[in-house]
């Protein structure tokens, strides 16, 4: 988390910013909602962001960010060995994200020296988290790969809705996601949707807000699926969630 700035320098402390125009790291980096909402426009993509809310971004990948009047941002860059495995890695609410971002700010670290133990801490936050429990691939087709992109963001879409909006019809997704990720598209949708939920459980989220962050109606609906794709017990994942899904 060196103090180089993501944009203008504020005062000492340069992880804070407002906004930036677009740019590029040479190192990973993380973006983090302090408060307010933002719009972060990253590979070409567009991320609503909300409070608390994280995305990861690897080495240069063109950003910029537009934050809402009255939101604030943290943007530390990371070790070059903590590296997302996609390009652009939402990463929802993270409690244990949002720890270290909390204690950095009441900090205001404002040399290198007292940045290193926080670039550490997230740097361990992020490890943790990084491992797909379910291991899923984005396609490489064009089309289907946004479609699978949007398919992660906007959970309430149907595989019908998204297929139009990209000019294909369901069977041709159908065939390409199996094709070219091994799994039909519902399931490669609910593994990466599971993914997210355990990233949330393994950074001390709540099993609610996990749910909530994958786009899971229900608690409830979320063990269930969990517990069919991973074998394990719903009464082991609700007694304890973290053991179970960190001891796999």
């Amino acid at each position: 988390m060196p103090v180089t700035s993501l944009g203008t320098v504020v005062a000492e402390n340069a992880i804070r910013f407002l906004g930036h125009d677009t740019h590029q790291h040479d190192e990973p980096q993380l973006i983090h909602i302090v408060t307010g909402s933002a719009l972060l426009l990253a590979d070409g993509e567009e991320w609503r962001l909300g409070r608390q809310e994280s995305v990861w971004l690897a080495p240069q990948v063109p950003h910029a960010l537009r934050i809402e009047p009255g939101g604030l941002a943290l943007g530390p860059t990371l070790t070059p060995d903590d590296l997302p495995r996609l390009r652009v890695q939402p990463l929802g609410v993270v409690p244990a994200i949002t720890e270290v971002m909390t204690t950095v700010l009441g900090a205001a670290p404002g040399c290198a020296a007292e940045v290193r133990p926080f670039r550490l801490a997230l740097g361990r936050v992020l490890r943790c988290i990084s491992q797909q429990y379910f291991p899923v691939v984005l396609p490489t087709h064009p089309a289907v790969r946004a479609l699978a992109r949007e398919a992660l963001r906007d959970h309430s879409a149907t595989l019908e809705l998204l297929a139009a909006r990209h000019r294909m019809s369901p069977r041709q997704v159908q065939r390409v996601c199996l094709d070219e990720t091994g799994l039909p598209f519902t399931r490669w949708r609910n593994r990466a949707r599971m993914n997210a939920a355990v990233e949330h459980i393994l950074g001390g989220g709540e099993l609610t807000a996990a749910a909530r962050a994958a786009g899971y109606a229900t608690r409830a609906g979320l063990l269930r699926a969990l517990s069919r794709e991973s074998g394990i017990p719903v009464g082991v994942l609700t007694a304890d969630a973290v053991g179970a899904l960190g001891g796999r």
